[in-house]
């Protein structure tokens, strides 16, 4: 099955429904495309502080979440990001079937 850039717009939308209302409200603020340079700073923002995680503070959750962040506004890093996401699923759905 190919993965498409609108595969990982589904995944944000149906991770962002599952946050709390004050939360997902905060989230479709900002993916208003009247927001670009806001995410676009943030997205900077986080991924040199995932960057320069071995600081205090920082930490390495900040990279993909700057990644995330920036894909909403840069289209060719969607099907990269969808691609690693299902990756990882596999990953988890692997670890968690030996555990059981």
């Amino acid at each position: 099955m190919a993965v498409t850039a609108e595969d990982w717009d589904a995944r944000v939308t149906r991770l962002s429904e599952k946050l709390p209302d004050r939360l997902k409200g905060w989230i479709d603020w900002l993916r208003e495309p009247s927001r670009l340079w806001l995410r676009v700073g943030a997205a900077i923002i986080l991924i040199l502080g995932g960057i320069f995680s071995i600081l205090p503070v920082l930490g390495l959750w900040m990279l993909p979440l700057g990644l995330a962040l920036l894909a909403q506004d840069v289209p060719g890093l969607k099907v990269p990001l969808e691609k690693a996401a299902r990756g990882i699923e596999r990953l988890w759905h692997r670890i968690r079937g030996r555990r059981d």
